[in-house]
């Protein structure tokens, strides 16, 4: 992967955590529809354009991709359900969001 992709990566991979420290800090201060905007716009379906999803996932082997588009879909699913407003049911979901990413960080690594 390019020095400069890699730097794009890991600058998104920040982002992601910082606005899932953001949705858990919403979640405790019982601003659920701030949490699901959070989600969406910075983790979710909707953010794959902001982030140059489609010009990254050319230098991603076909695993970390995956792992990639389950995140962002399990971001989308928390969103919706935290709109709901029921507190349980989305912490559940925003576990798959985070289950995802130590999935990938797991695996993969950029060097």
């Amino acid at each position: 992967m390019p020095e400069m992709m890699q730097l794009h990566m890991m600058s998104n991979m920040r982002d992601h955590l910082v606005a899932i420290n953001e949705i858990l800090v919403n979640l405790g201060n019982d601003e659920m529809d701030v949490a699901a905007e959070i989600a969406e716009q910075r983790l979710g379906l909707s953010s794959l354009k902001s982030h140059g999803a489609s010009h990254m996932a050319s230098f991603m082997p076909d695993g970390m991709r995956h792992a990639g588009t389950i995140m962002h879909r399990a971001a989308s699913r928390f969103a919706l359900k935290a709109q709901e407003g029921e507190l349980l049911p989305a912490y559940i979901l925003l576990s798959e969001v985070t289950s995802a990413c130590v999935t990938c960080h797991s695996s993969y690594r950029i060097r």
